[in-house]
């Protein structure tokens, strides 16, 4: 560049402010090469002709009204470029296309056709099925030559004048579907070409039909075969902030060789580094730097390991009551968990009692459908192992597990061990002072014992709580667990409540690309037709032939905890299923139950104290897609909250 302008001595000033208008190009330092300027700027001193930069004009045969698409121009290698705002609508077209001809075209042969047709699939597949068609079967990444292209035939001639082509037209609108099943390798076997020509390619939104022949997947079997007979659940740990839930687990996880020696050591030295060294293991689940500075976890962290009988997919939940909504996105998609406590005199103490998080996480845990857990008493290495200290807080959470938070005593089970030092995880205690009265397993004998796995809806229609999304260009990858039914690569769905159709193209659970998935797996799946802007943490991808309702209205069952004000009607609430999360009104209070009984005790009371079972209408501003408890238990419950508590969790009875 400095060769033609002078960049070192330039003034901006007047670059900027100067007006060059009627200066020649001798006066001005401008950045043009000689090459270019020779070629195309006008110089009244090199006696130059201005009709030398004026090209003939193209002439245009006017008995045409449209100009035929040549063999060169169509063949032509490169693609056509098109502006910004249609390169998105062309990848989907190509992809649609591609879906059903396999990879018998170019690509760059399917985007001529495509803009050719300005954007319309219907007659670009027209266009390629008529004169696309070969008598030999390509091999894999061949497009048909030009005259193949244009007419079906090596030895004939293309057609030249307006009755031959529209003989040639007529001829190939017969034959046209019969060359492609029986020439093309990789096409799927097509009846007529009519079924191609829908009505779901009449826009690039569109999703068309899976027409590529799959083989229908026995569920069970092939789930059996994947897990190797192992079970699957879904673990969550909760607990007070601070209790060690995420040192307890990172250690194990180290000890089971799921995190390497180098990452253990890595961590270990930028802990230090911030005065931070008892936070080598939690980091190993707290990724980020915010987790880090702050030393408390604050969105759900995943992972996933296996014991002799088990795979489990491990969840993190946070514990600070700031991050409460957090820790019921994490609940609501676990089967069990694993409640830490901290042993330390004050601390357990600081949890258990009103305002401290173990009673609130406890009670969420139940509400939220897990009915099995285990008790992990923390630190007890603090405590020097006092067998007294145990037996104290075991008697206070019993008492509180049992009888308020709706846990069965066999369902729950009470663990000493300490994951700072590793002890009772992975291996039996080897501390002398534990084992003089502890002889039992260690956690992951625990885990892999005491849980059993639940029964799986597999039979039911299939239904993905999206609690991740991660947006691309054409398709985009959403994460979440999937409630109900399966679904294979290639399958129809549905995205509500945007009532918007999609396509499955790709699937992965447990790092690992699958063909199928269902109930029980955590996914991620990348989904193509969609509109991007409908897809929110917390919408519902289902079943195309049997989606989910919307509703704005429902009626439900609540059970009111431990609250300061009573709820009246029109009280503001927050609404928690699942991974949604959406502002709704108690419209209407239908009438107070009895606790046990479940029989109606006062219709239409005034209004709602704590520890109350009663029948509420709730109203929401926009509408979210809801199941009944009877159809459906996963997606039939709720919690309510106000003013950062949780102040009721209930069962969805009725849709209005």
């Amino acid at each position: 560049m400095s060769r033609h302008r002078n960049i070192r001595n330039i003034s901006y000033e007047d670059e900027l402010c100067e007006d060059f208008g009627g200066r020649s190009l001798d006066e001005v330092d401008y950045c043009v090469s000689p090459a270019t300027e020779a070629e195309f700027m006008f110089r009244r001193d090199k006696h130059h002709t201005l009709s030398s930069f004026i090209g003939d004009e193209e002439k245009i045969d006017e008995e045409e009204e449209e100009a035929p698409l040549t063999k060169e121009s169509f063949f032509d290698n490169k693609r056509p470029t098109v502006n910004h705002s249609d390169e998105e609508k062309l990848h989907l077209c190509i992809e649609h296309l591609q879906d059903i001809l396999g990879e018998t075209y170019d690509e760059d042969l399917i985007a001529k056709v495509v803009i050719n047709q300005n954007f319309d699939m219907k007659q670009a597949l027209n266009q390629l099925l008529n004169k696309g068609h070969v008598d030999t079967a390509p091999t894999k990444n061949m497009t048909p030559s030009k005259t193949e292209y244009f007419t079906g035939k090596t030895n004939s001639t293309t057609p030249k004048t307006k009755k031959e082509k529209q003989e040639f037209k007529e001829k190939q609108e017969v034959k046209g579907a019969d060359d492609v099943r029986g020439g093309l390798k990789g096409t799927p076997v097509i009846k007529s070409r009519e079924n191609l020509l829908d009505n779901d390619f009449n826009s690039a939104t569109k999703t068309p039909k899976n027409l590529k022949s799959r083989e229908v997947i026995d569920v069970s079997a092939e789930l059996e075969k994947r897990q190797d007979g192992k079970e699957l659940i879904n673990l969550v740990v909760i607990g007070h902030v601070d209790a060690g839930k995420s040192t307890l687990m990172g250690h194990l996880l180290f000890k089971l060789g799921k995190v390497s020696q180098k990452s253990m050591h890595k961590n270990e030295m930028e802990s230090k580094k911030l005065g931070k060294g008892s936070f080598a293991f939690a980091w190993v689940l707290d990724e980020t730097e915010e987790e880090r500075a702050r030393g408390i976890t604050m969105d759900v962290a995943m992972t996933v390991f296996e014991t002799k009988t088990k795979i489990v997919t491990l969840m993190d939940a946070p514990g600070h009551r700031d991050f409460i909504p957090n820790m019921i996105q994490g609940t609501s998609q676990a089967d069990v968990a694993i409640l830490v406590i901290d042993a330390r005199p004050g601390e357990f103490e600081s949890g258990f009692d009103a305002g401290g998080q173990t009673r609130e996480h406890a009670v969420l845990a139940r509400s939220l459908g897990v009915g099995q857990l285990i008790v992990a008493i923390n630190k007890m290495d603090a405590v020097n192992w006092s067998k007294d200290r145990y037996d104290n807080i075991v008697l206070k959470l019993k008492t509180f597990l049992l009888k308020q938070a709706g846990f069965r005593e066999s369902d729950v089970c009470y663990i000493p061990c300490s994951g700072l030092s590793g002890e009772n995880l992975v291996s039996n205690a080897s501390e002398k002072d534990l084992i003089k009265w502890y002889k039992d397993g260690c956690i992951v004998d625990l885990i892999d014992s005491f849980f059993r796995a639940p029964k799986r809806a597999i039979d039911r229609p299939f239904r993905l709580c999206i609690s991740d999304v991660y947006k691309g260009q054409g398709s985009f990858i959403v994460a979440g667990k999937v409630e109900s039914g399966s679904v294979q690569n290639g399958d129809k769905i549905m995205l509500m409540p945007a009532a918007d159709a999609g396509m499955i193209k790709g699937l992965s659970t447990r790092d690992e690309p699958v063909n199928f998935v269902a109930a029980g797996d955590h996914v991620t799946a990348s989904i193509h037709g969609v509109d991007m802007t409908h897809v929110n943490v917390g919408s519902i991808i289902c079943d195309f032939e049997n989606p989910i309702k919307v509703s704005t209205r429902i009626v439900a069952r609540i059970v009111v905890f431990n609250i300061s004000i009573p709820i009246t009607k029109g009280f503001m609430v927050v609404y928690h299923s699942q991974n949604a999360c959406d502002p709704a009104t108690i419209s209407k209070l239908v009438s107070i139950l009895n606790k046990s009984s479940g029989e109606v005790v006062q219709k239409r009371p005034r209004c709602l104290t704590k520890h109350m079972n009663a029948v509420v209408e709730l109203k929401f501003q926009r509408p979210v897609c809801i199941e009944k408890y009877s159809d459906n238990k996963v997606l039939g419950r709720f919690m309510l909250r106000y003013s950062g508590d949780t102040i009721a969790a209930g069962v969805v009875t009725e849709i209005k």
